[in-house]
């Protein structure tokens, strides 16, 4: 069987036997030890020449080949490009766009320097499987080369309408480089829908019987695979920490009361501004409420030396400010905002001490903290998920209270249903929710991708079976 190649912007430290909290890095590495395999790309390290090869580790059966970038490719190909320019446009929040075309130039440059330095450790017969919005141009570079590998991208964020895709300036460019890739793979049919909905509109595109697309002389063929989680696993971990001094130190503080519970990296995409104005309102709404609930967000600092992570940093420390300045008395602190990180294991033994998991992106390619939410819930006695209707994971977790992250009241009209609702109807809704996970979990995701890679171009109904209907 042909070796498994995973190339993704940064390779996440594993070490086995501990916990981790990305999905991607999970999914991989089990994949990865399963077949015996090699994960490139960015160690994480910044030095001031760039690599002339790899760095080479083997672990687990899994050989690692890592590289340092040099300031300028880090400051242009990563805080420019990825996160100033696609990042805030593929969450629909092309207001936060930056766009430089030197930072495009490095961004090209990163991709194509990848190339050749992996081309020299593959195999003629490697499958190599890229990851994310840092690499849409990887296959293109890899081609350029003369490298024949089957390539498959799959997008973990959301791929915006072709309007909103059409404010980054070099967008053909973008698109006509991932129709070099032989399947490319999106959390939601919504995604789908954009990526060929820019290509039969913009690009004279022909979808063919099989399913391919034809486009730019390339035929590639689409799918859909919503990235899952492994919820048995989730289970252990929210019980094997309760007596930890982090969970003893948050039940003595609620006092009984009710605990709304949230975790997200700070990041604006992700509306916490607009969830903590939900909560003010909730207190506003029902009186009663107040000193019988506990809001605690957990949002531990990410890329702050992107432009914008300060401003809404700011933003939240005032408004939380604001909402405990308002209702707090001598034996009740409404809200806590938390920059700080927690093992894995801790936020899963949080979760299970809620009533109410909060989860309202302003949009999102799947979230699995929502997942996980869910997954560490006590089945005697389970929470209730309040979930934005534009994170992916709403199309699968029927049993939450979907929401609109725009509207405040409804959003804080949800919570007062999460809070109130019955023990029959919260084990209904958590069964449901819990029957889909195990259906779509990560090992899912992660052999369907693979073997739909692997499988010749007139295997394309197998790409159907799953596919996700559009949102209403």
């Amino acid at each position: 069987m042909s070796r498994l190649v995973i190339v993704s912007n940064r390779v996440a430290p594993i070490t086995e036997g501990k916990p981790t909290a990305g999905g991607l890095a999970i999914g991989v590495f089990d994949a990865l030890k399963d077949t015996g395999g090699m994960w490139f790309g960015w160690n994480g390290e910044i030095d001031a020449e760039p690599a002339i090869a790899p760095e080479i580790a083997h672990r687990n059966n899994v050989t690692f080949a890592t590289v340092p970038l040099t300031r300028r490719d880090y400051n242009t190909y990563y805080r420019g490009f990825s996160n100033a320019t696609l990042w805030p446009t593929f969450h629909y929040r092309d207001d936060l766009t930056r766009y430089q075309r030197d930072d495009y130039n490095g961004y090209r440059h990163v991709n194509a320097r990848f190339a050749s330095l992996l081309a020299p450790l593959l195999k003629h017969d490697d499958l190599i499987w890229v990851h994310d919005y840092h690499l849409l141009p990887f296959a293109q570079a890899c081609r350029q080369i003369g490298l024949q590998q089957r390539l498959g991208f799959f997008l973990h964020i959301p791929f915006p309408s072709p309007q909103v895709l059409m404010t980054v300036p070099p967008h053909e460019a973008l698109v006509r480089a991932m129709c070099e890739y032989d399947l490319v793979g999106f959390q939601t049919e919504i995604d789908r829908t954009a990526f060929t909905d820019y290509l039969l509109r913009f690009a004279g595109a022909t979808m063919n019987g099989d399913g391919t697309i034809t486009a730019y002389g390339r035929t590639l063929r689409t799918g859909v695979y919503p990235i899952g989680v492994y919820p048995d696993e989730i289970q252990k971990q929210a019980t094997a920490r309760a007596t930890v001094k982090h969970i003893l130190d948050l039940k003595q503080g609620l006092q009984e009361r009710k605990l709304i519970m949230s975790v997200d990296r700070l990041d604006y995409s992700k509306g916490m501004l607009e969830r903590f104005r939900a909560f003010e309102r909730l207190l506003e709404l029902w009186p009663n409420q107040q000193g019988t609930v506990s809001f605690v967000q957990v949002a531990p600092p990410s890329r702050s030396d992107v432009a914008g992570y300060g401003e809404i940093r700011r933003q939240l420390e005032a408004e939380a400010g604001h909402i405990n300045g308002r209702f707090s008395d001598l034996a009740w602190t409404p809200l806590r905002y938390i920059n700080k990180r927690y093992d894995h294991e801790v936020l899963m033994s949080f979760f299970r001490a809620s009533q109410v998991g909060y989860v309202t992106p302003l949009r999102d390619g799947m979230n699995l903290v929502a997942k996980e939410y869910v997954a560490s819930q006590d089945p005697a006695d389970p929470g209730v998920l309040v979930l934005s209707c534009f994170a992916g994971a709403a199309q699968e977790l029927d049993g939450a209270l979907i929401v609109n992250p725009y509207d405040i009241d409804g959003m804080a009209e949800a919570l007062r249903s999460a809070l109130n609702m019955s023990l029959s109807e919260r084990q209904s809704r958590y069964e449901s929710m819990m029957g889909a996970l195990r259906e779509h979990n990560l090992s899912t995701w992660r052999d369907r991708f693979i073997n739909d890679l692997r499988a010749p171009a007139a295997a394309t109904p197998a790409l159907l079976r799953c596919a996700q209907p559009a949102a209403a």
